[in-house]
């Protein structure tokens, strides 16, 4: 009697459903899996027999869920619901502070919230270009581009990278790589603390290494299912090698990182800026960004399309790179 109430509520949890939420559509079907947002009018849903799939909003005629969800519904501020449940035919019931059955109509946004304390939580993407040339030259030019990051309890691991190689009628014209690692640990819910350390080597510029060796705080403005915004700003020493000699100097530098979900999570709008102001005179300031979109093809493949910009200006001039990539990738 005694070994089965003790695993009584163990065989209740093994046989309570993995999949929660369960929505009805207007036509009658009904599909259960788990809510992961809505937004954009699409409300994407994580199921086991069919991975995820978008639903127009409007074509869901009542919902269950019972997980906490981010509400935001038209013309009131965002408030939080332990659960939602099935009300009449384009209503829903939420329950929270204050229990209200709802149109689904004025409803805009679902999202999951996060907690602060995660554990092991890893995502990153890998995009890489390929350009064959075959004229008067043959040229072959790959670029490969990846970060990742990493969570656990309040601490978060950033490594983020580049290669890129050119040949011209079989000799090499370009050849670089970049590597940086970033570590943040949070104080609260939006602060933490960045040290960061970045590697850079380029065999045809007149700087042939670069290190940069920095840290400083760093504000997070949100990070949810829809995406993110961080905020960092640095004290750095700056340090350069080149032939015959090196270079070495402190610099102060506001860097940014964006990303947002569009249509359903189908879209990712991404950016990624930093801003260096060296303490030399001959140079004001260096501005290395780069913004792009990466279209969703299924659970991990990507179509992306990226632009850099890399501006230096000093005595009075400015002098400015862009670069365009087109390319697959791997999202995870």
């Amino acid at each position: 009697m005694l070994l089965r109430i003790l695993l009584f509520p163990v065989l209740l949890t093994l046989a309570a459903p993995l999949w929660a939420d369960t929505v009805w559509l207007a036509n009658g079907d009904r599909l259960s899996g788990e809510i992961v947002l809505l937004d954009g009018g699409k409300l994407a849903l994580k199921t086991r027999y069919a991975g995820q799939v978008l639903i127009d909003w409007q074509d869901i005629d009542t919902l269950r869920s019972d997980k906490p969800l981010l509400l935001r519904r038209q013309g009131l501020d965002s408030q939080h619901s332990q659960q939602l449940a099935a009300a009449g035919s384009g209503m829903v019931r939420v329950l929270g502070e204050k229990t209200e059955t709802v149109p689904l109509a004025s409803i805009t946004r679902l999202v999951p919230p996060r907690p602060l304390l995660r554990d092991r939580v890893w995502e990153g993407n890998l995009d890489a270009k390929l350009d064959m040339e075959r004229n008067e030259n043959a040229s072959d030019e790959w670029q490969v581009k990846g970060s990742s990051r990493f969570e656990h309890g309040r601490w978060r691991h950033v490594l983020a990278g580049e290669l890129e190689r050119e040949t011209k009628n079989g000799s090499v014209v370009d050849d670089n790589w970049r590597l940086e690692y970033d570590l943040d640990r949070f104080f609260s819910q939006h602060w933490f603390w960045r040290t960061g350390v970045e590697q850079q080597e380029d065999g045809f510029e007149f700087f042939s290494r670069q290190r940069i060796v920095g840290s400083g705080p760093g504000h997070r403005f949100w990070d949810d299912e829809l995406g993110r915004f961080d905020l960092i700003g640095q004290f750095n020493r700056v340090q350069l090698w080149f032939q015959g000699g090196d270079l070495a100097f402190n610099s102060l530098s506001l860097e940014w990182d964006y990303k947002r979900l569009l249509w359903g999570t189908r879209l990712e709008l991404f950016s990624n800026a930093e801003l260096q102001v060296p303490e030399i005179e001959a140079v004001d300031y260096v501005f290395d960004s780069e913004f792009g979109l990466r279209y969703r093809l299924n659970s991990w493949a990507r179509l992306s399309l990226l632009y850099e910009l890399e501006q230096i200006r000093g005595f009075g001039q400015s002098t400015s790179e862009r670069h365009y990539l087109i390319g697959l990738g791997v999202g995870w």
